[in-house]
């Protein structure tokens, strides 16, 4: 058990973590509470749009992970961890919102759409592999457990 733990807090001695923390966490956090404030526009009404079963419950579950997950990934607490759930929930949404835009309206188009998505994934294949980094939970948990 804790050779997986040291694994999944192990984090680079540096910097370069902290800029795609931040831009990953606050987009995730921020995205979560506006689908509580704003249902109808990001939550359960876009969920219903683009064709969810159940969608009041999905939404408010997908705001739930991208709160806490994007709260974890803000302080550097089990950021491996946490950017799982985010993968998946970015994963769903270019699946189901941008590849029928480039079957409907080409690439240039969903290549337009899907910008932020695409970053949002990139930073988090970022994290995934190199971890929270110098100023983080993860790494003074580590040198804690080491």
């Amino acid at each position: 058990m804790k050779e997986f733990l040291i694994k999944m807090i192990r984090s680079v001695d540096d910097n370069r973590s902290i800029l795609p923390r931040l831009l990953v966490g606050l987009v995730f956090v921020s995205e979560g509470i506006q689908k509580f404030l704003y249902p109808d526009l990001v939550g359960a009404g876009r969920f219903t749009k683009i064709g969810f079963e159940n969608p009041e419950f999905l939404a408010y579950f997908v705001a739930v992970f991208e709160v806490v997950c994007g709260a974890l990934v803000l302080a550097g607490f089990m950021t491996r961890l946490a950017a799982i759930p985010l993968v998946v929930i970015m994963s769903v949404a270019i699946y189901t919102t941008k590849i029928p835009v480039l079957m409907k309206d080409g690439f240039w188009s969903m290549a337009h759409a899907s910008r932020n998505d695409f970053s949002m994934t990139m930073m988090l294949i970022f994290l995934l592999i190199y971890g929270a980094g110098k100023y983080s939970f993860d790494k003074m948990l580590e040198q804690r457990i080491r």
